[in-house]
């Protein structure tokens, strides 16, 4: 539960967890702090145990404003610093922020205004998947796509309105102390799962694709079948804990990954006819990524990606441990 303080009646505090990323965090706290919002403003770094140059980093970005607050997040995970963060914040308005994300100078003025216009406990846009190398450019297109991600409308945009989940998010901070803050039992998926409680308490979760935040995909091919393997991990956790919540998009990957397994064993052992779903898979893996990609190389990429994001993602929810969160 995260315990309450006095508000001021303006201003927000924006939290952010940081592990690890001192590739990125005074990219994110420099969009921060290069915002138009007039308003007062903080700036909570729940840092947790980094092996690089994130304390420095902090310490450097602390020194140059004194709006930057920092705290200690001794477990380093993201629900338990966004807590603590809460905890230690003073404004009525919690901005989300990632320490590898960057929001735009508009970001908290349009995300303040929407949540009084709105009536919304939370609103968000956009998780704009931007990469720097080839490899990442082509997971961003791939993260941006309905063909990769589904037809989320925080991956792929669409009109504003209320939703299921945003990315990140701009909260009232009373409407988070009532629900209890974040379930510091999520290692992923702890946003969809605060959405969940803050709608089933009659809360608005509202997005808007002009909340457009910067995200920067994973680097590897391993590293981002471990983020998939995760996220579909995570997701079957949710829908144990909050019964029918299971939205057809999540059951497509693990289909995916189940019959294609299938597919192969019966081509292999009964008939090569069995091969075809596995076939047709293949064939809607080219036609995808001919769709998304902008360039030759790009296309030879996709295919891997896109089958590493989507099998992943689906033995995560199929491996899924009913001890990861017990339902009662």
């Amino acid at each position: 539960m995260v315990p309450e303080k006095n508000d001021s009646p303006s201003g927000v505090s924006v939290i952010l967890p940081v592990l690890n990323e001192e590739s990125y965090l005074e990219h994110a706290v420099t969009a921060i702090l290069s915002q138009d919002y007039l308003g007062a403003m903080e700036i909570i770094l729940a840092i947790g145990p980094s092996h690089d140059r994130t304390h420095d980093i902090a310490q450097e970005l602390k020194e140059m404003d004194p709006r930057v607050v920092i705290i200690e997040n001794p477990s380093g995970r993201t629900a338990a610093g966004l807590n603590l963060a809460i905890a230690a914040s003073r404004y009525p308005i919690i901005v989300r922020v990632d320490g590898h994300a960057e929001i735009p100078a508009d970001y908290i003025s349009i995300a303040v205004k929407l949540l009084a216009d709105s009536g919304a406990v939370n609103v968000g846009g956009v998780m704009a998947a931007v990469g720097v190398t080839p490899f990442e450019k082509a997971v961003a297109r791939a993260m941006r796509s309905p063909l990769g991600v589904g037809a989320s409308r925080f991956h792929t945009g669409g009109e504003a309105g209320p939703v299921d989940t945003v990315y990140l998010g701009v909260f009232l901070r009373e409407a988070l102390i009532a629900v209890g803050g974040f379930d510091e039992r999520f290692t992923r998926a702890q946003d969809w799962e605060l959405n969940y409680r803050l709608r089933s308490a009659g809360g608005i979760v509202f997005f808007d694709p002009r909340l457009h935040v910067t995200y920067r995909p994973r680097p590897t091919l391993r590293a981002l079948a471990k983020q998939y393997f995760e996220y579909g991990r995570w997701r079957r956790v949710v829908t144990r804990r909050h019964q029918g919540t299971v939205n057809p998009r999540y059951l497509a990957p693990p289909f995916a990954l189940l019959g294609t397994l299938f597919s192969i064993f019966l081509g292999l052992f009964i008939s090569p006819l069995g091969f075809i779903p596995a076939a047709i898979y293949l064939l809607f893996l080219l036609a995808a990524s001919a769709k998304i990609g902008t360039d030759f190389v790009e296309r030879l990429r996709l295919p891997a990606i896109l089958l590493t994001m989507h099998m992943s993602w689906g033995a995560g929810f199929i491996t899924s441990s009913r001890s990861l969160v017990p339902t009662s």
